[in-house]
């Protein structure tokens, strides 16, 4: 039956591995006890503590969270590094001690379930800190919609200055062409509403002249009547003639 102080031990490896947002592995042989509190200074300014457990506890701790793929870095004298900040800031501040300090030799780490390999740890601490990033993304995001704004601004200046321009220059042409075209059909059914009236009272009387010049021409004989008259037969007048002797 393992003794409680084994127990204790392992939860609370458990309880950081599960709580960090990054996990970093190194060995540290060689490592001076005045070295290590300068390390955890500086890792404690990025929101992570440096822990030295013993490596059976530590691989219970990672087998019980399904965390298998720690084994092969959890051997020899390791040291975790928990990271509750930026992993990024973490990952820096290892590879800065281990340049002036060599007996610091980070191995590997654990970034959201992937086990990192010590080039993927130097990769990591080559970015820019989580605040740098997020403001830049921040400012992505930002100018697209800073000139959305602007143009929405914008449109109502633009249309009271069209709308303005507009109406000054329908005061400068006239009346609309509309108007116009209202006012000659109005024109225009006046005029014909006059001339059926004029036509009616044409209709009903006679102008002076034009019933004589009428009779004239129904007493006057058509000259096809007079060319049409009976013609003299020759013959009979001969007949005549021969009767009388």
């Amino acid at each position: 039956m393992p003794r409680p102080e084994k127990v204790q031990a392992v939860a609370e490896i458990k309880a950081r591995l599960a709580e960090s947002q990054a996990v970093f592995l190194a060995e540290f042989t060689g490592l001076s006890v005045k070295e290590q509190q300068e390390l955890r200074r500086g890792l404690r300014e990025s929101e992570a503590e440096f822990k030295v457990v013993k490596m059976t506890l530590a691989r219970r701790a990672a087998d019980e969270l399904g965390l298998d793929v720690l084994d092969e870095l959890l051997a020899g004298p390791t040291a975790l590094t928990f990271a509750h900040g930026d992993p990024a800031a973490v990952a820096k501040v290892l590879k800065e001690f281990a340049k002036e300090h060599p007996a610091l030799s980070v191995k590997g780490g654990l970034l959201g379930g992937e086990l990192l390999p010590a080039e993927r740890v130097d990769e990591l601490a080559e970015l820019e800190p989580r605040e740098v990033l997020l403001a830049k993304l921040a400012g992505a995001f930002e100018a697209p919609l800073v000139r959305m704004a602007g143009l929405l601004a914008a449109l109502p200046r633009n249309m009271a200055t069209a709308l303005s321009q507009l109406v000054e220059r329908r005061e400068q042409e006239g009346p609309a062409p509309a108007a116009e075209a209202e006012a000659a059909g109005e024109e225009g059914a006046a005029a014909g509403a006059e001339e059926p009236a004029a036509a009616e009272s044409g209709g009903g009387a006679e102008e002076p002249g034009e019933r004589p010049e009428a009779a004239e021409a129904e007493e006057a004989p058509a000259p096809e009547a007079s060319a049409e008259a009976e013609p003299v037969n020759e013959d009979d007048d001969t007949a005549a003639e021969a009767e009388e002797e």
